[in-house]
């Protein structure tokens, strides 16, 4: 799509649940009569929530991706990650995914960048864990997990099995709690065509410093999901964390050593730190922006999705919280706010109420309160996907066809090696891309020195 000099120009940045549907809003809304750039890292929209099913083998790769320039067809898609923003000069710097700078002149800006993998100071952990937060991470977590099973199962050593076949995850948040819950179905699935040796069993463990799982949603979904898992033989250790990690396994706050060569970190998100730059007003990290999702003192800059601080009209003095749901309505107001301030209809305010919340645990099982509804077991299960199907701007049928063939055939469990461990580095701000040899990764401190922060 080629730029106009008459129309005012539109750059949307970050194509997660919030970009997206910006772009998507605007588009319907102006109707060719506005320039729209939607500049994003990677040709997808990824839908998160199912990613743990990739990991598990469930879903193949390319099921969670919905095509941008396939899906929004009237907006210019510019592949790069946005380094620097200068709303003095209202342009966007970014680079390419062969390493070419670019820039990006706006007449309205919409910032969507979203959240990266939040990092605590424990030893270690920054160098032999591993997040969950892009198509990347999973597919190689699913190569690493098969791969510790052929390995164990091949092992003469009863000590290195074990270790192998010990799974350690943290953070039992919703991606936890998930990954978790596929994952030991999982390597259940590879171990009857891999048999470990006597005794020897997949062994999960998943850690909060939280006194329950799913701390942050209703304590009937958490009993729901920590019964779910424990009758599985997860092993459920909460007011837990990390001390230390080594290559060998990980220390515990308790005392206790897990030997492990797995440790996965889901401990929650951080705002993108290419909003620390910008040199407006922070809340937590994230941008703070008023009701109509604007930047203040800059009535063309909108933000929205995680790596903006909306307030929350309806609990006074709170901000929404960082979740797709959220970000996916934030998304829609800011498209209609966008085409407003250009003109065409009347802005709104950002409201809203949360229609409940749905856990895939794998299986038939699942944890579900829609519209306050508590559910568990297979009607859980069954809500929850169709949520999912419901939820996907695209690849429904084959979404539900993947569900149906992993109902009736095994689950294939060989490995691609097309991810390595050192391409998925726990510290970057690009968890979406995987880390090319010979490139330099946009890791925290790498985006901090650009911004000029410590």
């Amino acid at each position: 799509m080629s730029r106009t000099a008459v129309r005012p120009h539109v750059v949307i940045v970050g194509a997660g649940f919030a970009g997206f549907q910006a772009a998507r809003t605007l588009s319907r809304l102006t109707r060719g009569k506005t320039d729209i750039t939607l500049l994003n890292p990677t040709d997808y929209f990824l839908y998160l929530p199912l990613l743990p099913q990739v990991a598990a083998g469930v879903l193949e790769p390319r099921r969670v991706t919905v095509s941008l320039t396939g899906a929004l067809r009237h907006v210019r898609l510019v592949l790069g990650e946005a380094d620097h923003i200068d709303l003095t000069r209202r342009t966007v710097h970014y680079a390419d995914p062969e390493g070419q700078d670019g820039e990006l002149s706006y007449d309205r800006l919409v910032l969507a960048v979203g959240s990266v993998n939040k990092l605590l100071p424990v030893p270690g952990v920054a160098e032999h864990a591993h997040g969950f937060r892009g198509l990347p991470e999973a597919l190689y977590l699913r190569d690493h997990v098969t791969r510790q099973i052929e390995l164990a199962a091949a092992s003469d050593d009863p000590s290195a099995c074990r270790a192998r076949c010990t799974f350690v995850v943290v953070g039992a948040g919703y991606t936890g709690v998930e990954v978790a819950a596929h994952g030991e179905l999982f390597t259940r699935s590879l171990v009857r065509r891999q048999p470990l040796r006597t005794g020897i069993e997949p062994r999960w463990v998943l850690l909060d410093i939280a006194p329950r799982v799913l701390p942050e949603l209703d304590r009937r979904l958490s009993a729901t999901a920590d019964r779910v898992l424990r009758r599985r033989g997860v092993e459920v250790r909460t007011q837990t964390s990390v001390k230390e990690a080594t290559r060998e396994g990980v220390l515990l706050s308790d005392g206790d050593h897990l030997p492990t060569r797995t440790l996965l970190w889901c401990v929650g998100v951080r705002p993108d730190p290419l909003v620390a730059g910008i040199g407006s007003a922070l809340e937590r990290g994230r941008l703070l922006v008023d009701p109509f999702l604007n930047v203040p003192d800059h009535p063309e800059v909108f933000a929205c999705g995680d790596a903006a601080a909306v307030p929350d009209l309806t609990e006074k003095g709170q901000y929404t919280a960082m979740t797709a749901q959220h970000a996916w309505r934030q998304g829609k107001t800011a498209g209609h706010n966008v085409a407003a301030s250009l003109g065409l209809g009347r802005r709104r305010s950002y409201r809203h109420h949360d229609l409940g919340f749905t856990v895939d645990l794998g299986g038939v099982s699942g944890a579900a309160n829609p519209l306050g509804v508590p559910l568990s077991g297979p009607l859980a299960g069954a809500v929850t996907r169709g949520y999912h199907l419901a939820a996907m701007p695209g690849n429904r049928v084959r979404v539900a066809a993947d569900w149906l063939l992993d109902a009736v055939l095994p689950r294939q469990g060989v490995q691609l090696g097309l991810v390595r461990s050192w391409s998925v580095p726990l510290d970057t701000a690009s968890p979406e891309t995987a880390r090319v040899a010979g490139a330099p990764g946009r890791t925290r401190d790498a985006a901090a020195e650009r911004t000029g922060e410590e």
